[in-house]
């Protein structure tokens, strides 16, 4: 496809900090390359604001490859935009039309807190895997991973929930802002694998208390979090999460 330039405006969020009430400030984008991606815009825009002595926009990025995903905002009212599959930094301009209005606003969430424009603390998803998302045994080299037989299916299974990048979207998806697509990922991960199964109880009893403790609203199977997760992560392994903590609660001494 032929790279052409657009131009856009932009309605983006601004916010001094988590107790500045926020608005929202337009820009335009010129002659936007339909190559770039959607950081890049961003850069090309703050980079006018910064020559024109105006403060840029505060905005998260690492990788800008998808993989590592410190990146995200709502567009235009989606999560990452409104390519399946896609993370901000994957989204491209090509999939915006010349004249585009643009709405880009940061995750909303009781436990996500702005703490600039379009940046957010994620750090209550760190909370909850330290709660419980880890085995606290001697895993050995990398040659002794194959020294445990496991099938085929169960370990594409563990693998699809450990793409879980913990982005945050399906919070910001979600209405009730719930962590449980999240949560269940990573309980998932470790609940479907040999190593994962002497801790089990333990840990889907305190990742779940320390989620509630967090502020996170409650699943109501709404299906925004599936819809929107850049690495598409089922609702299966919410269902699977649910059974872990049901067992737990009735057999372990963990509460």
């Amino acid at each position: 496809m032929t790279a052409k330039n657009i131009n856009l405006t932009l309605k983006v969020w601004r916010q001094n900090g988590p107790e500045d009430k926020g608005r929202f400030e337009n820009y335009e984008a010129k002659d936007i390359s339909t190559d770039m991606s959607f950081l890049e815009m961003l850069d090309v825009v703050n980079e006018k604001l910064t020559l024109e002595g105006r403060e840029p926009i505060a905005f998260d990025s690492d990788c800008r490859e998808g993989p590592i995903c410190q990146c995200g905002s709502v567009v235009n009212g989606r999560p990452h935009g409104h390519e399946k599959g896609t993370t901000l930094c994957q989204l491209h301009m090509r999939h915006f039309d010349d004249g585009d209005t643009i709405a880009i606003e940061p995750f909303r969430a009781r436990a996500f807190k702005v703490l600039k424009d379009l940046m957010v603390d994620r750090g209550a998803l760190d909370k909850i895997i330290q709660a419980g998302g880890y085995i606290s045994v001697n895993a050995g080299g990398a040659p002794d991973a194959n020294s445990i037989p496991i099938p085929q299916d169960v370990a594409e299974k563990a693998m699809d929930a450990a793409a879980c990048i913990g982005c945050g979207a399906c919070v910001a998806a979600c209405p009730n802002a719930s962590a449980m697509l999240f949560t269940s990922a990573k309980v998932s991960q470790l609940a479907l694998l040999p190593q994962g199964k002497p801790e089990a109880a333990k840990r889907a009893i305190t990742m779940v208390r320390a989620m509630d403790a967090l502020g996170f609203g409650n699943c109501t199977n709404e299906r925004e979090c599936e819809a929107e997760c850049p690495k598409e992560i089922s609702i299966i392994n919410i269902a699977r999460m649910n059974r872990e903590f049901l067992k737990a609660s009735f057999f372990s001494d963990v509460m």
